[in-house]
């Protein structure tokens, strides 16, 4: 029956290990990185702005984070360096031909690709979906994968032409 004295518990049943931690799924780290607002979680939307450790932000909410500034709000981790909009470049980002994310049905009955970006490289062509290396030119904003910037080796933005 049990509990009578008369079993022996072995060592797996008394000795519990170290917790296995919970593996977060690379993919949906870099779509979340790409596709939504750090701040706000929203999705993304122009004007895009990124800040000096190339985190992506919608700047409406940037502004509503300057603009709040109550004390019963505490400042989130994710903005604490931001402290005006100097601090950050607002982007000039060139559209994915190929992306068909928000011109299709607006009902939620579509399948999103997160493997094609809605944003790519003007010189490359690579897509801005967290697989490849971007960089972005603090005077003008253009957006280039870092392959193309190795490619080039110019002193002055190919897209734009600012030095």
């Amino acid at each position: 029956m049990g509990c009578d004295g008369g079993t022996i518990p072995k060592r797996h049943e008394l000795v519990k290990g170290p917790r296995k931690a919970v593996k977060v799924d690379k993919t949906a780290e870099l779509v979340a990185r790409w596709y939504y607002c750090t701040l706000s979680q929203e999705k993304l939307c122009r004007p895009i702005v990124a800040c000096e450790l190339g985190r992506l932000y919608n700047k409406d909410a940037v502004i509503e984070f300057l603009l709040d500034k109550s004390a019963d709000k505490t400042p989130m981790e994710a903005a604490s360096h931001i402290k005006s909009l100097k601090n950050v470049t607002e982007l000039n980002l060139a559209d994915n031909p190929a992306w068909s994310g928000d011109k299709e049905s607006k009902k939620g009955d579509t399948y999103d690709d997160i493997q094609s970006a809605r944003f790519i490289c003007p010189v490359v062509g690579l897509e801005m979906n967290g697989r490849h290396r971007f960089c972005f030119l603090r005077n003008c904003g253009c957006v280039f994968s870092e392959r193309a910037l190795k490619e080039i080796k110019t002193e002055v933005c190919h897209k734009v032409g600012f030095s």
